[in-house]
């Protein structure tokens, strides 16, 4: 990040009204914590909007000064993109009153926001950590020991990402001095073969779900409360995806990693029962079309990439919403377990058809003004293959997220459950990012001006355009119709389907027994040697410490020619004695002491 044109020093950080309202809540409660959840993002907001574009903050840590937050545009969009997630999550978990839930929250947006106005690497560091401390408590606020493991995993590896980020960074700062802690571009670096470079690579893209990298995402997301992946899936990914346009802006093996994140989540998708799975799954293809974009590297390809991670946290946070209030009025997300909930829960019903329609990329809604920037992207720069991905992958999307969650849901085989409809605030917050899928995508250059380079003039609504999404999503409405009506489609039924957490369970069992046999074995040995050995005879030594003097003193003593010192009837009575314990230690002490000066007026006498 060049910060060269800093004009000012920026009066607070972006971050602190969040901040600010996390300390407050954790000594508020009820009623009082619900409305400072919902009231500090909007003081962020206006804060962010009074900021001017070249704005730094600095403060000093050990001795050196760390660039805190830089103000440009691709930081403003994020800001503003996650001021918003915060205050719809904020509705939306208005009745919450558990106040570790509540400051996390809004601390867990603060990570997210000085993670986009980083100014170098350590304050990236120190952000970056923060997102994995605060994150984990909307898993661990459902208080179930599925919720605890799956909270603990989900620690692990971004715990594990912020080490390889540090890692990364010292390797660099080693190789490069002060320089390396610069916020700039590392593509040159990473494809010179630069370890630094790498190590942060993997570090983001454990937090942006790359393949093999991705179980923490379905497994956390799933086992959250009812409103934790409101929050969780505005920031993480989102934050990663920012950092990736930041510091590996056209990285050629971005467009094959993301060409497989958008591919492979669609397949466990279509066999997976639990809906927020689903969710989760469609949430890593769709992250896949942003690493693309990024990898590609165009300034269109970037504004496509930062447009989609703005769309996406609208209507993928809808789709969390929608399956939240069934959760919260049924208890159940199982496909199998559900349907025919649309006579009960109309308006969540029709929520979660808009966000569907515009996770499809249907014109009209927001999915599909960003988008298509990035296939349009794709097929300009002769990505042949990855493109042909990526219409798979759209067409796979609404088959799995557009059609299969309202589906399953709300119209499926009627399971006879009839629930009130969603609480007043949480159907207010759905309300809100339903308008704003609707918004965006009917005024596409609302947004399209706020990104770093104004989308260059693009426009998506062109005959090529809306005609190919349509082929796209009519042909894959008409593949779901047809496999249902032939019995081909897979049966929703409880299941648990594992992808690469076999490999990573089955070589964290390896590791354990291994573990095991190493560390057992070396407590056995040095028990052997030490305890039962070593150990034991100084043990036996010291206890029989009086008589072993007592025998000591009188060999020396007959050594030296003085057998008559002691007769034999009283040097075995003393021994008996000292074997019996008789003697206390402090009159054996000085019976000792008596014995040595004894033996020196001897030797001096003679």
């Amino acid at each position: 990040m060049d910060i060269a044109s800093a004009t000012y020093e920026l009066g607070t950080h972006p971050a602190t009204a969040l901040l600010l309202g996390g300390l407050a809540t954790v000594f508020l409660r009820g009623r009082y914590a619900s409305a400072v959840l919902v009231l500090t993002p909007l003081f962020g907001l206006l804060q962010l909007y009074g900021m001017e574009l070249g704005g730094v903050s600095t403060y000093h840590l050990f001795g050196y000064e760390i660039i805190a937050a830089v103000v440009d545009q691709q930081a403003k969009v994020f800001g503003y993109l996650f001021h918003i997630a915060a205050l719809v999550a904020g509705i939306y978990s208005f009745h919450l009153r558990d106040p570790w839930q509540v400051s996390m929250a809004l601390f867990y947006a603060a990570s997210a926001v000085g993670v986009a106005f980083a100014g170098d690497m350590l304050s990236l560091f120190l952000w970056w950590e923060g997102l994995a401390v605060t994150s984990v408590f909307q898993i661990w606020g459902r208080k179930t020991k599925r919720a605890e493991d799956s909270g603990f995993r989900y620690l692990f590896f971004h715990i594990s990402s912020g080490l390889l980020l540090l890692f990364g960074i010292l390797l660099r700062y080693h190789g490069e001095g002060a320089n390396a802690l610069a916020l700039n571009s590392l593509t040159d670096a990473l494809e010179s073969g630069d370890t630094g470079s790498q190590l942060i690579l993997l570090a983001i893209g454990i937090k942006a779900a790359f393949p093999g990298l991705h179980v923490w995402l379905k497994d956390g997301y799933a086992e959250a409360t009812h409103t934790g992946p409101v929050w969780l899936c505005a920031f993480t990914t989102k934050c990663a995806v920012c950092m990736l346009a930041r510091l590996f802006p056209g990285a050629e093996i971005l467009i094959t990693v993301g060409a497989v994140m958008a591919v492979f989540p669609i397949f466990y998708a279509v066999i997976e029962n639990d809906l927020r799975r689903v969710l989760c799954y469609s949430k890593i293809n769709q992250i896949g079309f942003m690493v693309v974009g990024i990898g590609i590297g165009t300034e269109l390809a970037i504004d496509g990439a930062i447009a989609h991670a703005f769309t996406h946290v609208i209507y993928k946070g809808l789709l969390f919403m929608t399956l939240g209030a069934v959760m919260f009025r049924t208890g159940e997300v199982r496909a199998s377990h559900l349907g025919g909930l649309y006579k009960s829960m109309p308006w969540t019903t029709a929520f979660c058809i808009v966000g569907a329609a515009s996770i499809s990329a249907f014109p009209l809604f927001s999915g599909f003004i960003s988008k298509s920037i990035i296939i349009t992207e794709t097929a300009r720069h002769g990505h042949t293959l990855v493109w042909i991905c990526l219409l798979f992958a759209s067409a796979g999307v609404f088959h799995k997220a557009g059609i299969k969650v309202p589906f399953f849901a709300f119209f499926a085989k009627d399971s006879g459950l009839r629930p009130r409809e969603a609480p007043p605030h949480m159907l207010a917050a759905m309300a809100v990012s339903a308008f704003l899928c609707i918004f965006l995508g009917c005024n596409p250059q609302w947004l399209y001006n706020l990104l770093p380079n104004a989308a260059m003039g693009y426009h998506p609504y062109d005959g090529t355009h809306v005609i190919t999404q349509l082929e796209i999503l009519l042909f894959s409405a008409l593949t779901f119709i047809l496999l249902n009506l032939w019995d081909k489609y897979p049966k929703e039924m409880p299941s648990v389907n594992l992808d690469a957490d076999w490999i990573y369970r089955k070589l964290g069992r390896g590791f354990l027994r291994f573990g095991a046999f190493f560390w057992n074995g070396l407590n056995e040995l040095a028990h052997a040697l030490l305890l039962a050995g070593l150990t034991h005879r100084v043990c036996l030594f010291a206890k029989q410490a009086q008589v072993n003097c007592g025998n000591f003193i009188s060999v020396v003593h007959r050594g030296l020619g003085f057998s008559g010192f002691l007769g034999s009837k009283s040097e075995q009575m003393m021994k008996r004695r000292i074997k019996l314990g008789i003697y206390p230690i402090g009159l054996t002490a000085l019976f000792v002491l008596f014995l040595m000066l004894a033996f020196l007026f001897a030797s001096f006498q003679a």
